[in-house]
């Protein structure tokens, strides 16, 4: 009993499903090559997208949940599978069901932010899940991810500077800037690469509001954010 709701997705049936088809799919030749690309010491099958494309299709027209329950208990139980593309699964799972990408599953997302704790799980996260909260729900979410900006946890801190990557009209750029300005002091590449990725976006919408924030931070903002957000500008 998940929120007041009842669940009722298989998720027995939901993770061995997964299992079997990328076991068959597996490549074990690629396995290592693509831990050791990801720097983890977390197992791959070998299963590269285009492998898992078919395995995630299948699990949504097979196990649709019929609830938010359902929702949360299938995306958290293919997260908990040892295997990274199972939660790889989990992500994609998760964003293929519109009407449970709401503000009620940031709870959810945030904790798979901090025990994701790396790029390829946090991107996919904080820019397909809970971007597409907070370009659906504004209002609702955005001091949520506001509150982001000062966490503790440096993947948090990375989300709330490149959750609204891809919203181009529709960007808070009060929220967008707020972030880079106050994280821009920190020597963590992956903040630095954050700031420069986030702006480099928004200046596809709107060039001029991002090189003058560029031109009037370049003291303050690293050379890897300030090469990055300028990157197609003319400064």
């Amino acid at each position: 009993m998940i929120d007041g709701w009842s669940s009722h997705v298989d998720v027995d049936g939901l993770v061995e499903l997964a299992a079997t088809r990328l076991q068959a799919a597996a490549d074990p030749a690629k396995a290592e090559p693509m831990a050791a690309y990801m720097k983890t010491d977390t197992p791959f099958f070998g299963v590269q997208k285009t492998g898992r494309l078919p395995v995630h299709r299948e699990l949504v027209r097979r196990f649709p949940p019929e609830n938010r329950a359902d929702y949360r208990e299938a995306v958290l139980a293919l997260w908990s599978q040892p295997h990274r593309e199972e939660r790889y699964l989990a992500i994609d799972y998760a964003g293929s069901f519109p009407r449970y990408i709401t503000v009620s599953s940031i709870p959810m997302y945030r904790r798979m932010i901090v025990d994701g704790a790396w790029w390829d799980f946090v991107d996919a996260i904080a820019i397909h899940l809970v971007g597409q909260v907070l370009l659906n729900q504004r209002e609702a979410t955005t001091p949520r991810v506001a509150a982001w900006i000062d966490a503790r946890d440096m993947w948090l801190r990375r989300s709330s500077i490149i959750g609204q990557i891809g919203h181009k009209e529709a960007t808070d750029t009060e929220l967008l800037f707020d972030a880079c300005r106050r994280r821009m002091h920190e020597a963590e590449f992956f903040i630095r690469k954050a700031i420069g990725w986030a702006l480099r976006d928004y200046a596809k919408t709107d060039p001029t509001a991002v090189r003058g924030f560029a031109l009037a931070h370049r003291s303050d903002l690293s050379g890897l954010s300030f090469r990055e957000a300028t990157k197609h500008l003319d400064v």
